[in-house]
């Protein structure tokens, strides 16, 4: 009988295909890893997230320990795709200039101390002068960051796991005890299944944006007056821009709305840096719909041992709206 172990991931979003990665860098020689999904990158499913968001990233100022938490995975999820996407521009990743107009900044970007843990990593940070921002903005900010093309970054990352020597099976998953019974020898079980097998504290958000084929070279966050956002964020390698979006908590409807689509067009119009041949039209590519994985309190990382007689071990990573583990921002 054989002795070697496998290691089941569940899941196969961007947190699954990272956390798999991370794992098969640390394995032994008696070890293997195997991920199980329902959805992979090869598929549209509405609830299979990742595909579907912008990406970029752009830091979220809070003074909860959550916040603070949360700012330390992202300092050094900016270090990675910083370097990325320098090394290999076949992941889908780009660096580019951030920018962020609020009208209307809520009290947290008023705090010094939260803008300085939020962003004072950010190569080039600095506050924009009243001269380089519309007249009606109060707040604004550039930086260098990244965008990502997330359908090319999630294949990018199942490509590199299979050619490591990674295992995969499609497969709908109950319960995730299941999982110990898909391979030989499964001690270790990671959950990175996103609403997390009836976790109370998990739910959905529904995003709505628009992919259009009109190009920008900065990636741009805009609070409007009433409070609401919008944002353009392109993405690499010809994959238009996504321009967006809606937060909807526990929303389930999978039927993209016309008027927010109008909505969304025409907040971004006020501030988009249209090309002179597209006549300050969007040229729509598509709707999208997609649902976040959410949970109140933010992320969850524990171990659970599920029996003391073989100690096989379940290792859960929540999701939040705003986390972004391996840091994409969720702004689809």
């Amino acid at each position: 009988m054989s002795s070697d172990e496998t290691i089941v991931v569940i899941g196969a979003g961007v947190i699954g295909l990272s956390t798999a990665l991370h794992i098969q860098q640390h394995l032994q020689p008696s070890q293997k890893i195997l991920i199980v999904a329902r959805d992979f990158p090869n598929t549209t499913s509405l609830n299979y997230a990742s595909p579907w968001a912008g990406a970029h990233y752009r830091p979220v100022p809070g003074s909860s320990p959550q916040a603070a938490r949360e700012d330390s995975q992202a300092r050094r999820t900016y270090q990675y795709f910083t370097q990325l996407a320098t090394e290999d521009p076949t992941a889908g990743v780009q660096l580019i200039d951030g920018e962020e107009h609020l009208e209307s900044p809520p009290p947290e970007y008023l705090n010094e101390a939260n803008i300085q843990n939020s962003y004072a990593h950010l190569d080039g940070f600095r506050r924009l002068a009243h001269d380089e921002t519309p007249a009606e903005v109060k707040w604004g900010v550039r930086y260098r960051t990244y965008v990502v093309n997330s359908p090319v970054y999630c294949a990018y990352l199942l490509r590199k796991f299979i050619l490591n020597g990674g295992q995969t099976r499609e497969y709908t998953l109950v319960d995730p005890l299941e999982a110990f019974e898909l391979a030989g020898s499964v001690k270790t079980v990671v959950n990175c299944s996103g609403l997390g097998f009836g976790d109370p504290k998990s739910f959905i958000i529904r995003g709505q944006t628009c992919l259009v084929r009109n190009p920008c070279t900065v990636t741009l966050t805009r609070q409007n007056s009433d409070g609401t956002w919008s944002f353009c964020i392109p993405r690499p390698l010809g994959g238009g821009t996504i321009i967006g979006g809606t937060k909807q908590p526990r929303d389930w409807n999978p039927t993209p709305s016309l008027d927010t689509r109008n909505q969304l067009l025409s907040n971004a119009a006020k501030w988009f840096p249209f090309t002179k041949e597209s006549g300050g039209r969007f040229d729509v590519i598509r709707d999208i719909v997609g649902r976040r994985p959410a949970r109140e309190g933010g992320m969850r990382i524990e171990a659970v041992s599920y029996s003391p007689l073989t100690l096989p071990t379940i290792i859960r990573l929540g999701r939040h709206a705003d986390d972004c583990p391996a840091q994409l921002k969720r702004d689809a």
